[in-house]
Protein backbone atom coordinates (compact mmCIF):
# COMPACT_ATOMS: atom_id res chain seq x y z
CA UNK A 1 0.00 0.00 0.00
CA UNK A 2 1.19 3.64 -0.93
CA UNK A 3 1.78 5.79 2.14
CA UNK A 4 2.30 9.54 1.46
CA UNK A 5 5.38 10.55 3.49
CA UNK A 6 5.29 12.84 6.38
CA UNK A 7 8.24 14.82 6.89
CA UNK A 8 7.09 16.43 10.58
CA UNK A 9 9.19 19.55 12.78
CA UNK A 10 8.89 19.77 16.51
CA UNK A 11 10.22 23.31 17.65
CA UNK A 12 9.78 22.03 20.90
CA UNK A 13 10.69 25.02 23.65
CA UNK A 14 12.30 27.49 21.11
CA UNK A 15 11.06 29.95 19.34
CA UNK A 16 9.19 33.51 20.40
CA UNK A 17 6.17 34.29 18.54
CA UNK A 18 7.71 36.97 15.79
CA UNK A 19 10.69 34.33 15.26
CA UNK A 20 8.02 31.43 15.04
CA UNK A 21 6.23 33.64 12.36
CA UNK A 22 9.64 34.22 10.60
CA UNK A 23 10.79 30.78 10.15
CA UNK A 24 7.14 29.33 9.02
CA UNK A 25 7.47 32.19 6.30
CA UNK A 26 10.49 31.52 5.16
CA UNK A 27 9.23 27.43 5.20
CA UNK A 28 6.24 28.10 3.25
CA UNK A 29 7.83 30.32 0.65
CA UNK A 30 10.67 26.90 0.15
CA UNK A 31 8.45 24.05 0.24
CA UNK A 32 5.71 25.84 -2.35
CA UNK A 33 6.65 23.41 -5.09
CA UNK A 34 6.70 20.52 -2.98
CA UNK A 35 4.54 17.34 -3.62
CA UNK A 36 3.50 13.78 -3.09
CA UNK A 37 4.64 14.59 0.94
CA UNK A 38 2.93 15.84 3.90
CA UNK A 39 4.83 18.41 6.00
CA UNK A 40 3.75 19.66 8.93
CA UNK A 41 5.45 21.83 12.41
CA UNK A 42 4.58 21.83 16.23
CA UNK A 43 5.19 25.35 17.06
CA UNK A 44 4.77 26.43 20.75
CA UNK A 45 1.59 26.27 22.00
CA UNK A 46 1.63 30.03 22.01
CA UNK A 47 2.60 30.86 18.93
CA UNK A 48 -0.19 28.41 17.54
CA UNK A 49 -2.58 30.45 16.10
CA UNK A 50 0.10 32.91 14.81
CA UNK A 51 1.84 30.25 12.82
CA UNK A 52 -1.56 29.15 11.70
CA UNK A 53 -1.90 32.64 9.63
CA UNK A 54 1.75 32.29 8.41
CA UNK A 55 1.03 28.71 6.90
CA UNK A 56 -2.58 29.58 5.45
CA UNK A 57 -3.48 28.10 2.28
CA UNK A 58 -0.04 26.73 2.32
CA UNK A 59 1.22 23.07 2.07
CA UNK A 60 2.86 23.11 5.30
CA UNK A 61 0.25 21.80 8.47
CA UNK A 62 0.34 22.31 11.80
CA UNK A 63 0.55 20.48 14.92
CA UNK A 64 0.65 20.91 18.58
CA UNK A 65 3.18 19.22 21.11
CA UNK A 66 0.95 18.28 23.66
CA UNK A 67 -2.62 18.75 24.91
CA UNK A 68 -4.72 17.97 27.84
CA UNK A 69 -7.17 15.20 27.73
CA UNK A 70 -10.34 17.19 29.95
CA UNK A 71 -12.23 18.70 27.84
CA UNK A 72 -12.27 21.88 30.53
CA UNK A 73 -12.34 22.28 33.42
CA UNK A 74 -10.52 24.14 36.64
CA UNK A 75 -6.81 22.80 34.89
CA UNK A 76 -4.25 25.60 35.25
CA UNK A 77 -2.16 25.86 32.50
CA UNK A 78 -3.37 23.49 30.66
CA UNK A 79 -5.00 23.38 27.05
CA UNK A 80 -7.53 20.96 25.46
CA UNK A 81 -7.67 19.19 22.18
CA UNK A 82 -10.42 21.61 21.08
CA UNK A 83 -8.35 24.37 22.01
CA UNK A 84 -6.07 23.26 20.12
CA UNK A 85 -8.03 22.41 16.91
CA UNK A 86 -9.31 26.14 16.82
CA UNK A 87 -5.69 27.96 16.79
CA UNK A 88 -5.49 25.49 13.65
CA UNK A 89 -3.74 22.88 14.29
CA UNK A 90 -4.41 19.31 12.50
CA UNK A 91 -1.81 16.93 14.44
CA UNK A 92 -1.26 16.51 17.74
CA UNK A 93 2.19 15.10 18.82
CA UNK A 94 1.38 12.40 22.06
CA UNK A 95 4.06 10.93 24.48
CA UNK A 96 6.82 12.54 22.90
CA UNK A 97 10.07 10.85 25.17
CA UNK A 98 10.69 14.20 27.26
CA UNK A 99 7.30 14.29 28.27
CA UNK A 100 7.33 10.85 29.44
CA UNK A 101 10.81 11.54 31.19
CA UNK A 102 10.18 14.85 32.67
CA UNK A 103 6.82 15.46 32.80
CA UNK A 104 5.32 12.17 33.84
CA UNK A 105 3.11 11.10 30.79
CA UNK A 106 2.82 6.94 31.52
CA UNK A 107 1.15 5.33 28.87
CA UNK A 108 -2.12 5.64 31.05
CA UNK A 109 -1.99 9.27 30.49
CA UNK A 110 -0.75 8.86 26.80
CA UNK A 111 -4.02 6.68 26.10
CA UNK A 112 -6.31 9.54 27.45
CA UNK A 113 -4.57 12.14 25.69
CA UNK A 114 -5.21 9.91 22.16
CA UNK A 115 -8.44 9.43 22.96
CA UNK A 116 -9.02 13.50 23.58
CA UNK A 117 -7.28 14.08 20.27
CA UNK A 118 -9.46 11.73 18.49
CA UNK A 119 -12.84 12.73 19.96
CA UNK A 120 -12.35 16.79 18.32
CA UNK A 121 -10.43 15.34 14.69
CA UNK A 122 -6.66 16.23 15.75
CA UNK A 123 -4.34 13.57 13.80
CA UNK A 124 -2.54 11.71 16.93
CA UNK A 125 1.57 11.18 16.59
CA UNK A 126 2.16 8.72 18.78
CA UNK A 127 5.49 8.35 20.09
CA UNK A 128 7.30 5.43 21.57
CA UNK A 129 11.18 4.92 21.78
CA UNK A 130 13.22 2.62 24.56
CA UNK A 131 16.51 4.28 26.37
CA UNK A 132 19.63 2.97 25.86
CA UNK A 133 19.57 0.75 29.17
CA UNK A 134 16.60 -0.82 27.91
CA UNK A 135 17.77 -1.88 24.53
CA UNK A 136 21.02 -2.83 25.82
CA UNK A 137 19.42 -5.26 28.33
CA UNK A 138 17.10 -6.46 24.84
CA UNK A 139 14.00 -5.01 26.06
CA UNK A 140 13.74 -3.03 22.99
CA UNK A 141 10.18 -4.89 21.57
CA UNK A 142 8.61 -5.27 25.06
CA UNK A 143 8.54 -1.65 25.63
CA UNK A 144 7.19 -0.81 22.53
CA UNK A 145 4.56 -3.17 22.91
CA UNK A 146 3.84 -1.82 26.02
CA UNK A 147 3.45 1.64 24.70
CA UNK A 148 1.58 1.01 21.74
CA UNK A 149 -0.55 -2.01 23.45
CA UNK A 150 -1.60 0.60 26.01
CA UNK A 151 -1.72 4.05 24.43
CA UNK A 152 -4.14 2.90 22.08
CA UNK A 153 -6.39 0.68 24.52
CA UNK A 154 -9.98 1.12 24.35
CA UNK A 155 -9.43 2.46 20.98
CA UNK A 156 -11.57 1.17 18.22
CA UNK A 157 -10.38 0.42 14.70
CA UNK A 158 -12.81 2.98 13.35
CA UNK A 159 -11.14 5.66 15.34
CA UNK A 160 -7.65 5.40 14.42
CA UNK A 161 -7.55 6.31 10.78
CA UNK A 162 -5.06 9.05 10.88
CA UNK A 163 -3.39 7.75 13.84
CA UNK A 164 0.71 8.10 12.92
CA UNK A 165 3.35 5.96 14.86
CA UNK A 166 6.69 7.51 15.38
CA UNK A 167 9.56 5.67 16.68
CA UNK A 168 12.24 7.93 18.33
CA UNK A 169 15.01 5.64 20.13
CA UNK A 170 15.51 8.00 23.54
CA UNK A 171 19.42 7.27 23.27
CA UNK A 172 19.54 9.13 19.61
CA UNK A 173 17.01 12.15 20.63
CA UNK A 174 19.24 15.31 20.49
CA UNK A 175 22.86 13.08 20.82
CA UNK A 176 23.81 12.97 17.44
CA UNK A 177 23.73 9.44 17.77
CA UNK A 178 21.41 7.73 14.89
CA UNK A 179 20.20 4.28 15.47
CA UNK A 180 21.75 2.38 12.18
CA UNK A 181 19.45 1.35 9.18
CA UNK A 182 19.55 -2.13 10.42
CA UNK A 183 18.03 -1.51 13.52
CA UNK A 184 15.63 0.76 12.24
CA UNK A 185 14.42 -1.59 9.85
CA UNK A 186 14.02 -4.42 12.55
CA UNK A 187 11.71 -1.91 14.27
CA UNK A 188 9.58 -0.87 11.95
CA UNK A 189 8.70 -4.14 11.19
CA UNK A 190 8.41 -4.72 14.64
CA UNK A 191 5.70 -2.17 14.66
CA UNK A 192 4.20 -2.87 11.45
CA UNK A 193 3.40 -6.40 12.98
CA UNK A 194 2.07 -5.68 16.29
CA UNK A 195 -0.07 -3.12 14.49
CA UNK A 196 -1.54 -6.16 12.47
CA UNK A 197 -2.10 -8.25 15.42
CA UNK A 198 -4.04 -5.42 17.77
CA UNK A 199 -6.22 -4.77 14.80
CA UNK A 200 -5.56 -5.96 11.26
CA UNK A 201 -3.27 -5.82 8.14
CA UNK A 202 -4.86 -3.41 6.04
CA UNK A 203 -4.81 -0.84 9.06
CA UNK A 204 -1.39 -1.71 9.70
CA UNK A 205 -0.37 -1.34 5.59
CA UNK A 206 -2.43 2.14 6.13
CA UNK A 207 -0.42 3.83 8.79
CA UNK A 208 2.71 5.50 8.40
CA UNK A 209 5.35 4.70 10.43
CA UNK A 210 8.09 7.91 11.29
CA UNK A 211 11.24 7.50 12.42
CA UNK A 212 12.84 10.39 14.57
CA UNK A 213 15.95 10.91 16.54
CA UNK A 214 18.54 13.21 15.35
CA UNK A 215 17.42 13.24 12.02
CA UNK A 216 19.52 15.75 9.37
CA UNK A 217 20.14 16.50 5.88
CA UNK A 218 22.60 14.29 6.14
CA UNK A 219 21.19 10.95 7.25
CA UNK A 220 17.40 11.21 5.88
CA UNK A 221 18.13 10.11 2.41
CA UNK A 222 18.98 6.13 4.13
CA UNK A 223 16.37 6.27 6.30
CA UNK A 224 13.42 7.21 4.20
CA UNK A 225 15.16 4.35 1.71
CA UNK A 226 13.90 1.69 4.74
CA UNK A 227 10.87 0.07 3.53
CA UNK A 228 8.36 0.35 6.59
CA UNK A 229 10.02 4.26 7.51
CA UNK A 230 7.21 6.81 5.49
CA UNK A 231 8.65 9.79 7.24
CA UNK A 232 10.53 11.76 9.90
CA UNK A 233 9.95 13.23 13.32
CA UNK A 234 12.58 16.28 13.68
CA UNK A 235 13.63 18.33 16.17
CA UNK A 236 16.85 20.43 15.85
CA UNK A 237 17.47 20.48 12.37
CA UNK A 238 13.45 21.43 11.90
CA UNK A 239 14.52 24.62 13.69
CA UNK A 240 16.30 26.24 10.75
CA UNK A 241 13.84 26.71 7.43
CA UNK A 242 17.01 25.83 5.20
CA UNK A 243 17.86 22.73 6.88
CA UNK A 244 14.28 21.33 7.28
CA UNK A 245 13.87 21.99 3.62
CA UNK A 246 16.30 20.11 2.85
CA UNK A 247 15.34 17.22 5.03
CA UNK A 248 12.13 17.63 3.14
CA UNK A 249 14.02 17.86 -0.11
CA UNK A 250 15.66 14.57 0.54
CA UNK A 251 15.11 13.04 -2.88
CA UNK A 252 15.81 15.55 -5.40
Amino acid sequence: MSRIPLIAGNWKMYKTGPEAIETATQLVRLCTDVQDMDIMIAPTMLSLPLVAQSVQASNIKLGSQNLYFEKEGAFTGEVSAAMIKAAGAQYAIIGHSERRQFFGDTDALVNKKIRAALSCGLKPILCIGETEEQRDAGKTFLILDKQVSDGLKGVVLDELTDLVLAYEPVWAIGTGKTADTLQVDEVHQYLRSLLENLFSKTFADSVRILYGGSVKPANVADLMGIKDVDGALVGGASLDADTFFNIINYNS
